[in-house]
């Protein structure tokens, strides 16, 4: 599902917890009105206590604070510091409690992220409220303004409200929000959208990316930390690298959170490889993030391209069609190719038969988990 393509926004790259972690903060900070949070992945630490606190300040000044948690990704947050959030008057609920009734139903999962500020300025992107986020993992975010402010509360909105929701936070408190009448920026403003999916029903972010593998041009540069790619997808990156598009793929290296992921995904680099597909694997540290260049169109959010967000999670991604957006995201990509090593192809074809096994052993449960469907 997609929202519409709206005019007269401001969209600031935000690269690196540096930037996007005090920008969200300092918003929460100046809020007068309401302060929206929706997360995937929230547990105990030293960001989540000084999120909490902050929250927690400004529900007291009477700011009306909701937090969206997923219920698996919340499993982290001690009982004690949920105890302080509801106490301090922050709303809660939690998306799609597990439960031992159907073990299916588990696997639907909230992996979005948002945070809005009085309807004004919203913050998407790859984060979550971990202690990793402070240093060990690399992410970047978008800060918006504009008229698409107000499809991200929609959304929010639709969510909490849902019946798949539950907790404290009362379902009826997001009818009260109000979303702040945007300026008309006129030229210096910026086309976007808000894409999202909702499992294999409501696969948008995956239609979206893969017309821009059809249109392109120039240009298809991919950032994503778990790449296992649909059929289709592997083959419009093929089909995009054959015709001359310059297609590069920006993947984690050695240091990696779940490590079966990237051996599974390594299992199709052969073929990208042989089809002109420039894949570079980060060095520095684990990659997080989730972005994407076509030409002079942008994508970041909270998307990864592998099997299981693809058909499971609920996700959402900001869109940008501008050329000085673009630039931003192209000098972001260029950096971060330069701490990176590239894969070279003869080498990758004569790697070692233990590697060639790995692909194969992990390359196989993701087949088994995509059949979970």
């Amino acid at each position: 599902m997609q929202g519409n393509w709206r005019d007269g926004n401001r969209f600031t790259l935000l690269a690196e917890a540096q930037q996007f972690l005090p920008e969200m903060f300092k918003a929460i900070e100046s809020a007068r009105e309401s302060v929206i949070l929706e997360l995937y992945l929230m547990e105990s630490g030293r960001l989540s206590e000084s999120l909490i606190e902050t929250l927690g300040a400004a529900a007291e000044r009477g700011v009306t604070v909701l937090l969206l948690l997923d219920d698996y990704g919340a499993m982290g947050l001690e009982t004690a510091d949920r105890q302080r959030l509801a106490e301090r008057g922050v709303a809660m609920r939690y998306f799609n409690p597990l439960a031992w009734r159907s073990l299916a139903h588990n696997l639907t999962r909230d992996h979005r992220k948002l945070l809005v500020i009085d309807g004004e300025v919203a913050f998407t992107g790859g984060f979550g409220s971990v202690d990793a986020f402070l240093g060990a993992w690399y992410e970047v975010a978008v800060r918006i303004e504009g008229p698409v402010v107000a499809d991200w509360v929609r959304l929010f909105s639709k969510l909490w409200d849902s019946s798949l929701s539950r907790g404290e936070g009362e379902a009826a408190l997001v009818r009260g929000l109000r979303v702040a009448p945007q300026e008309d920026r006129g030229a210096s403003g910026m086309l976007g959208r808000v894409v999202w999916g909702q499992g294999y029903r409501y696969q948008a972010i995956r239609r979206s990316l893969l017309a821009q593998l059809k249109s392109a041009q120039d240009r298809v540069w991919i950032c994503t930390p778990y790449f296992v790619p649909t059929l289709s997808l592997r083959n419009r990156l093929v089909r995009a690298a054959r015709r001359g598009v310059d297609v590069r793929l920006l993947l984690p290296g050695v240091d990696h959170d779940h490590p079966g992921v990237r051996y599974a995904g390594q299992r199709f680099y052969g073929r990208m490889l042989r089809a002109g597909v420039r894949i570079f694997e980060f060095q520095p540290s684990f990659i997080h993030a989730k972005f994407s260049l076509a030409d002079n169109w942008s994508a970041i959010g909270s998307c990864n391209f592998d099997h299981w967000n693809l058909q499971w999670n609920l996700e959402a991604n900001q869109e940008v069609r501008d050329v000085r957006f673009a630039s931003e995201v192209q000098a972001l990509f260029e950096r971060n190719f330069l701490a990176s090593q590239e894969v070279d192809a003869q080498r990758w074809a004569g790697r070692s038969r233990l590697q060639r096994l790995r692909e194969w052993l992990w390359g196989s449960v993701d087949s088994l988990l995509t059949r979970l469907r």
